[in-house]
């Protein structure tokens, strides 16, 4: 049976507009209000997510189609409108850039597209600006769009009387300290590094009714969707989970399925504890371990007992941050060189431009699992990669470098979209790797 709930993708002509900030003041508004709402991320992020988690109170998943699937993309959608009062799908990038997507997806999903400009500096010219977003695609629905940053009242009002016809203005936000959040060069800082995050986003809330945001979008109809339901290839797996400030880059679908596989999972701090928990498997997920390179290089006890655990031959999983962690040495943006755990030979760098991202996957004779990378740090070691991932436009990405139990890189993997290959790893099982139409094996 299908559902009927409200629904919209928050989009933006270009990164930079304040669509994540807006998302998550959407949120928040609505949930002050009563309503139960889902949030969901298009394309590979973990910052945003966070936030939107605490502006919501529900978990956030990611959607895209290349990444996740078709399939999961409309199933998580299907599940949360069966519950929630309010769907809301923060889109990456600008509409139309990516592929796929917002707009793919938006077209997948069948949802509208609600596109937020920063107003700031234009008059009439706001007026073109979604006339060329709302008709570039007619098999996308725009029908509302929302102005950022307005200078005054009047302001909005003369984008308001510019817009094309069948075009509404849902709110025109002025400029406020409660819409902006510090970010890094990464994204935005983690919700667990600002103070009085709460209370800002009731106060963005406030912000957007006082604008004209309370209005509910219109009603879209979600048809049902079965689940995939993987098997308990990880039954009775333990498996230790890095997760702290250095190490948060965990997709929540990740863990759920771990979880719905039979592992059991156990976290722990590199930064503040001293031991591992008991465990068969190790994952160190990407993070920021530039940030704390002294607290872990201080941690010898943490250092020694995973030193331990490669010892041991058990698997490991680094993967990005987890991978600069490994290295002998990290050297972090002030030049500042701290030891690491010492597991690959040679140094992680901190440099000043991006070094790495983009759609990627790695593929081996257990599937494909697909993800994404996003780094400015390089590597420098004598180790030869065992293979390398293969970039969505078709090139060679990032490499995989394997030793004893470990498989480390700068690719972060989406779990889902590779369950048998994923228990291999975690069960320390050979993996033969292909790189295009090679093989090799580890």
């Amino acid at each position: 049976m299908t559902i009927p709930v409200p629904a919209v993708m928050i989009t933006a002509p270009a990164s930079g507009q304040g669509k994540s900030m807006v998302t998550a003041a959407l949120a928040r508004l609505h949930r002050n209000a009563g309503r139960k709402v889902r949030v969901f991320k298009h394309g590979p992020d973990y910052l945003d997510p966070m936030m939107l988690e605490v502006a919501s109170g529900q978990p956030v998943y990611q959607l895209h189609p290349w990444m996740t699937g078709e399939h999961e993309c409309r199933w998580r959608v299907a599940e949360a409108a069966r519950e929630a009062g309010l769907i809301l799908i923060e889109g990456a990038m600008g509409l139309f850039d990516g592929d796929p997507s917002s707009a793919d997806l938006a077209k997948l999903l069948g949802i509208p597209a609600l596109p937020v400009i920063d107003a700031g500096g234009m008059a009439q010219t706001f007026g073109a600006l979604v006339q060329g977003l709302a008709h570039f695609d007619p098999e996308l629905s725009v029908y509302q769009v929302i102005a950022n940053k307005i200078g005054s009242p009047r302001h909005g009002d003369m984008l308001k009387e510019g817009l094309p016809q069948g075009i509404s203005l849902l709110g025109a936000i002025p400029r406020s300290e409660a819409m902006h959040i510090p970010d890094r060069h990464l994204g935005l800082l983690q919700p667990a590094e600002l103070d009085n995050l709460d209370q800002q986003l009731d106060a963005a809330a406030a912000v957007l009714e006082a604008a004209g945001l309370a209005e509910l979008p219109k009603a879209v109809t979600i048809a049902p969707v079965e689940p995939v339901k993987p098997e308990a290839l990880l039954k009775g797996v333990r498996i230790a989970i890095a997760r702290d400030l250095a190490f948060s880059f965990i997709y929540r679908a990740n863990t759920d399925l771990l979880t719905a596989m039979g592992a059991e999972l156990y976290y722990f701090s590199p930064l503040a504890d001293s031991q591992l928990p008991q465990a068969d498997a190790l994952w160190l997920p990407g993070g920021y371990p530039e940030l704390h390179g002294s607290t872990l290089a201080n941690n010898i006890a943490m250092t020694e007992a995973i030193r331990e655990f490669y010892e041991s031959g058990k698997p490991i999983l680094a993967e990005c941050g987890g991978l600069m962690a490994c290295a002998e040495e990290l050297s972090d943006k002030e030049g500042v060189v701290h030891q690491m755990l010492g597991l690959i030979p040679g140094r992680s760098t901190m440099e000043k431009r991006l070094q790495g991202i983009g759609l990627q996957s790695v593929t081996t004779d257990e599937g494909e699992l697909r993800g994404h990378t996003f780094h400015r740090s390089s590597l420098d070691t004598p180790w030869q990669p065992v293979a390398r991932a293969w970039k969505q436009a078709g090139t060679v990405g990032e490499a995989v470098f394997c030793e004893k139990g470990l498989v480390a890189s700068y690719f972060h993997g989406y779990f889902p979209s590779a369950p048998a290959l994923v228990a291999a790893l975690f069960r320390g099982q050979p993996l033969t790797f292909h790189t295009d139409t090679e093989k090799t094996h580890a």
